[in-house]
């Protein structure tokens, strides 16, 4: 899904891009049972949600920033993220250098108090130290915990671990975003038996879809100077008003003589909305912007009840039809893509079969039958000794023989 950005009159360049990305399909060894709804579900409904929020800004000029933003579902997750492979190499060479950096949602909904940003690129990266401050200084507004996890990756192997290192490979500045502290080994948490609804709190998902859309709106750090703005030490912040309109709050000097011009220039440079200043929240609770939990709850029951094992899924998989239709209700543009998974596995067109389980006595019933037929036939052979051969016959029967001694001479 595309939501475009507002250019500014005259301006030539191509507007810059932010991806939000997620893979939405699952592995199990019960492939019909196989819902994921850590796994990646939370991923897929809080991008869905972002969507929904970032749709309600773009749709009015006044409020529409200067990126564009990139909405990615892939599948192949649990296959070292094959169709996220697949898609970034389809991508025209101007699309994939417009991307200023992606961002993954992986398994975010049973964390407690603590996220974790995993990059490819060193933390001394001027990028990466501009996502992580960003998030960071969100997470601490929305008492969150944020870590940064740094992973150097191998070209000559193709064993990724996570989804934002296909963007690193093809030198695109990316991060995942998770509870997950450690890489996972290939085919671990990918969805499966045990990863249920209710292992998933849809308020742990609320919490990173605020943490993700406050820090893609508002990643300019404090007191950063404006320069040639006029009488102004700097900008304060943005902030979103009863009209859903960004005004800009300023502090020190007054607003007369300000070189408007250079000023909107300066908060819109390399970020959405850049506003400045903490507690400045564009998606405050209560407001029109606000997360709505039951957009996430309704997904996430849905995500929870359907099996998304990629080799089973068809083209026109019902499934996938919604997520198409739903991002096509909230973006401006919607492309789907279709690749053959590509893997070391081979995959058989069963995935649910009957099972017949049946309940047998206990082993307490055979011991008591087996005494009671043994009772039977002692009784039976002792009737019938002692109506044929008499009493005495029946005793002799018990009786020790008596011992027979040799004489030596």
């Amino acid at each position: 899904g595309w939501l475009s950005g507002l250019k500014v009159d005259g301006d030539t360049n191509q507007l810059p891009t932010i991806a939000i990305v997620a893979s939405y399909d699952t592995f199990g060894a019960a492939p019909a049972l196989s819902v994921g709804s850590d796994s990646n579900g939370s991923g897929v409904v809080a991008l869905l949600e972002i969507a929904r929020l970032f749709s309600l800004l773009y749709s009015n000029p006044k409020t529409r920033g200067r990126y564009n933003l990139l909405f990615g579902l892939t599948s192949g997750g649990p296959y070292n993220y094959n169709g996220t492979q697949k898609w970034l190499r389809s991508f025209d060479q101007r699309l994939r250098e417009s991307i200023d950096y992606a961002i993954c949602l992986n398994s975010i909904g049973s964390w407690d108090n603590e996220l974790w940003i995993h990059v490819s690129k060193p933390p001394e990266n001027a990028y990466i130290k501009q996502i992580f401050e960003g998030f960071s200084n969100v997470a601490e507004e929305l008492d969150i915990k944020v870590g940064l996890k740094h992973k150097k990756i191998n070209i000559s192997n193709p064993r990724v671990a996570w989804e934002h290192e296909q963007f690193s490979r093809l030198r695109v500045t990316a991060a995942t975003l998770s509870e997950i502290s450690t890489a996972p080994e290939l085919l671990q948490g990918t969805g499966g038996l045990f990863d249920s609804r209710q292992f998933v709190n849809e308020t742990a998902i609320t919490r990173g879809v605020k943490l993700v859309a406050e820090s893609l709106a508002n990643l300019v750090p404090i007191g950063r100077e404006c320069v040639d703005c006029g009488p102004m030490t700097s900008v304060s912040g943005l902030y979103q008003s009863n009209a859903n309109l960004l005004d800009i709050r300023g502090k020190g000097p007054a607003l007369v003589g300000w070189n408007w011009g250079n000023v909107w220039e300066h908060v819109w440079k390399r970020h959405i909305y850049g506003h400045q200043g903490k507690n400045v929240q564009i998606f405050a609770d209560g407001g029109s912007l606000a997360v709505n939990p039951a957009y996430i709850q309704s997904w996430l029951d849905l995500l929870s009840q359907t099996p998304r094992v990629a080799p089973f899924l068809s083209k026109n998989d019902p499934f996938v039809m919604a997520l198409k239709k739903e991002l096509a209700d909230h973006t401006d543009e919607v492309n789907m893509q279709h690749e053959v998974l590509e893997g070391v596995f081979t995959f058989y067109d069963s995935t649910s079969a009957r099972l017949n389980i049946y309940q047998v006595a206990s082993v307490t019933f055979d011991l008591l039958l087996l005494l009671v037929l043994g009772s039977y036939l002692i009784v039976l052979f002792s009737f019938l000794v002692i109506t044929t051969r008499g009493l005495d016959d029946l005793i002799s029967l018990f009786r020790r023989p008596p011992s027979r001694k040799v004489k030596t001479a």
